[in-house]
C-alpha cells in the first residue's frame, strides 16, 4: 500500500526508503495504514472503510470556522485540584506542556461563512474529554458570552463523563452548564449541540442533549451508562446499535446525523435560517 502511495503522487520510492513512525497511522476500524497528511486532508476519515478518526479541538476549529477567524477566550492558567488527588496536578502540567492547551475544552470566538458565534469545542486528547471544574467553569463561561454578545452559541462534545478526580466538584458541573444553557434559552438564542464520538456520562446528560438543535456524528457514541453496564443491570440484551448516533435519530433523541464532510455546510445553512428569521421579527 505504501509503494502505491508513491506511485500515486509520482514519487520513486527506492528499496532502501525509510518511514518515519510519526508519518503513518493505523485505522481503528480496518488496521490499513494511512499517511498523516492524507489522514487530515480527508477531514480524519479513513479513506479505506470510512470510519471516523476523533478529531482534537484544533482541527475541528480548522474544518468548521472562516480561516483566521477563531478568537480564544477564557484560556485558564490556574490548575484546579480540589481533592489534592494523587498526580492530578502533574498529570495536567503535563498535557499542557504536550498539547499546548489549558483543559479538555477550547473555547471562543469565531465565524462561519461570515455568520459570527461562541463556539466551544471539547478534546478527548485531555483526560479523555472528561468535565472537571474548569471545564463546566469554560462552557458556562461560553454560555454567557454568547448572551452577552447576542450570537449563537455552538458545542462540539466528546466525553468520556465526570473526572473522577474531582468527585463531587465535577458532578455538581451538570447543574452549573445546565442552568447557564436556561438563562440562554430564556433570551432567545439559538444553541447548537454537535455530538461526536463519544459523548458519555455527565456531559450526554447535561448541556450536550440541550441543543435547540442536536446534531450528531454518523456512528458517534452517545449515552449516559456503559451497554454493559445497563446490560447486567436491567439483564436484557441490547438492541443492536444502541446508542449509536443511528439508533438516537431513529429514536428522536437527537435531530440528525450529519457526515463530517458536508458538517460545516449544514451549521452554515442553520446559521443563515436563523438570522433570516430574527430579521423578519
Amino acid at each position: 500500500m505504501i509503494l502505491e502511495h508513491f506511485k500515486k503522487k509520482k514519487y520513486k520510492p527506492a528499496s532502501n526508503i525509510n518511514i518515519q513512525p510519526d508519518v503513518l497511522i493505523k485505522c481503528p476500524e480496518c488496521s490499513n495504514m494511512i499517511f498523516k497528511n492524507d489522514l487530515s486532508e480527508n477531514l480524519k476519515i479513513c479513506p479505506t472503510c470510512g470510519k471516523y478518526l476523533k478529531m482534537n479541538a484544533r482541527e475541528r476549529l480548522k474544518q468548521i470556522l472562516d480561516k483566521g477567524s477563531f478568537v480564544e477566550y477564557f484560556r485558564d492558567k490556574n490548575i484546579r485540584d480540589p481533592l489534592k488527588f494523587p498526580k492530578y496536578k502533574e498529570k495536567q502540567l503535563v498535557l499542557r506542556k504536550v498539547l499546548n492547551q489549558d483543559e479538555a475544552v477550547v473555547c471562543g470566538v469565531g465565524k462561519i461563512d461570515g455568520n459570527r458565534v461562541v463556539i466551544a469545542v471539547m478534546d478527548t486528547q485531555f483526560m479523555m474529554g472528561s468535565m472537571g471544574s474548569t471545564v463546566g467553569e469554560k462552557i458556562t463561561k461560553a454560555v454567557e458570552l454568547s448572551i452577552k454578545k447576542k450570537i449563537p452559541l455552538i458545542i462540539f462534545t466528546a466525553s468520556g463523563g465526570a473526572r473522577m478526580q474531582e468527585g463531587m466538584f465535577s458532578l455538581m458541573q451538570m447543574a452549573k452548564t445546565s442552568q447557564a444553557i436556561a438563562r440562554h434559552s430564556e433570551k432567545g438564542l439559538l444553541y447548537i449541540s454537535v455530538m461526536t464520538d463519544p459523548t458519555t456520562g455527565g456531559v450526554s446528560a447535561s448541556f450536550a442533549s440541550l441543543g435547540d438543535i442536536i446534531i450528531a456524528e454518523k456512528n458517534a457514541l452517545i449515552g449516559f451508562a456503559g451497554q454493559r453496564v445497563i446490560e447486567q443491570v436491567t439483564r436484557t440484551k441490547l438492541p443492536e446499535g444502541f446508542q449509536r448516533a443511528e439508533f438516537l435519530l431513529k429514536h428522536g433523541l437527537i435531530d440528525m446525523v450529519v457526515e463530517r464532510n458536508v458538517l460545516r455546510e449544514t451549521l452554515s445553512d442553520i446559521l443563515s435560517i436563523h438570522l433570516n428569521v430574527r430579521k423578519k421579527r
